[in-house]
């Protein structure tokens, strides 16, 4: 059956199941593209339910979805699909929405162009159903108008947890933070550790400086009624999160050593926390010029774990690009010749290794001893059949 064939037998088949309206809502059973192809051709919107066939939530749901008055309303107004969070279809679309999902079940409405106008997390009635439908319906009440109530100056903390949800929702950062630090400064301290303010952590939170944030990583005895792996779970998260964001590609080495703390504070391993925050401390160092501060921290870390070859090759080939000074050179050479010193390295990774200890030397203005080192790279380079572009670049800028 061709394109045109299959829309216009989608359609007719949506037309009857709404006349019949003897259901609940009639998710179609078609690709996405036809789902919105669909939309155009009846001009209506789209309805999706993000869900999981595993999830418990989801199945609970499934009676009200069915009930005849939700059938009714969905089957009139909107397009229907329903997709499996679980599938590579699904994740893929998503990923090209730019959309992130929270929670399950996610209600998501479009337009027919693929814009999306409203989200809902319902509660599981056939009146809440309906009611977000409603909404999505509305061009003033519904998620897409959040942006232009929040610059008109409704503050509401309901208000603002949907605004700061719909940011989540769409991966609007710079959004979710700003409101969420809004929610944050309109709440008592002494709600930070309540219900609902748990719950926002959990769901809305994506910045580590967020007041309530901060007081729950400095108060965790006021968190015991929760559960604890969760609690450090959700934690690490927004902790990890924060300082791999690129927010935190700019935090200072103060406050990477803070990420660091509280991620021990939460109950990680130190050594791990250690090791989860090394090269943004390094990175932090090389941005204020600290080099001694960045060889002396990796050298702490390289004492303390054991390193493969290509660990010790990107540690080298990091300070010898990064390094803004030459009080790093003795560590990198260092850590060359620990990784040549290993048995099984390979010609190809000794070729990358004598690179970087020429690299190292012409730093340092040892000009015989880069060369030797860059002449031993290109010879094991052309033993290994690698492209020696590079080398012959190193050893001109050394003649």
């Amino acid at each position: 059956m061709n394109r045109k064939l299959w829309n216009t037998f989608v359609v007719v088949c949506l037309t009857v199941s709404v006349t019949k309206a003897q259901k609940g809502i009639e998710f179609l059973p078609v690709k996405i593209a036809d789902v919105f192809e669909t939309a155009k051709q009846t001009g209506k919107p789209v309805f999706i339910e993000i869900f999981s066939p595993t999830c418990h939530v989801c199945q609970s749901f499934m009676p009200t979805l069915d009930d005849p008055r939700v059938g009714a309303f969905y089957n009139s107004k909107f397009v229907n699909t329903r997709m499996d969070v679980g599938s590579k279809a699904t994740q893929a679309w998503l990923v090209s929405q730019k959309l992130f999902i929270p929670s399950l079940p996610l209600f998501l409405y479009f337009d027919p162009n693929q814009v999306l106008i409203h989200f809902a997390m319902s509660t599981n009635s056939v009146e809440d159903v309906i009611r977000h439908g409603t909404i999505a319906l509305t061009p003033l009440t519904r998620s897409q108008h959040f942006k232009a109530r929040y610059a008109a100056g409704e503050r509401t903390a309901g208000f603002l947890i949907d605004y700061g949800t719909f940011a989540r929702v769409t991966r609007d950062t710079a959004v979710n933070i700003n409101v969420m630090n809004e929610y944050a400064r309109q709440q008592p301290i002494t709600t930070y550790a309540g219900e609902t303010n748990w719950l926002v952590v959990k769901k809305l939170l994506m910045d580590m400086d967020n007041p309530i944030f901060q007081y729950m990583i400095n108060h965790l005895v006021a968190y015991q009624q929760y559960d604890q792996e969760q609690l450090k779970s959700v934690a690490e998260n927004i902790l990890m999160s924060s300082l791999y964001s690129t927010r935190g590609a700019l935090y200072n080495s103060d406050k990477v050593l803070q990420v660091k703390q509280q991620l021990v504070q939460i109950g990680i391993d130190p050594k791990k926390a250690s090791s989860w925050t090394l090269l943004p401390e390094v990175n932090a160092y090389f941005r204020q010029k600290q080099t001694a501060k960045a060889a002396a921290r990796m050298n702490d870390h390289v004492t303390a774990t054991p390193f493969s070859i290509p660990e010790y090759l990107y540690i080298s080939r990091l300070f010898n690009k990064s390094s803004t000074d030459s009080l790093d050179v003795i560590s990198v050479l260092s850590w060359v010749n620990k990784a040549l010193a290993i048995k099984s390295v390979t010609i190809n990774e000794q070729a990358d290794l004598y690179f970087e200890e020429a690299d190292a030397y012409r730093r340092i203005g040892k000009r015989a001893e880069a060369n030797t080192a860059a002449q031993k790279s290109m010879e094991l380079a052309k033993l290994a059949k690698l492209d020696t572009h590079r080398n012959v670049e190193q050893l001109a800028k050394l003649r």
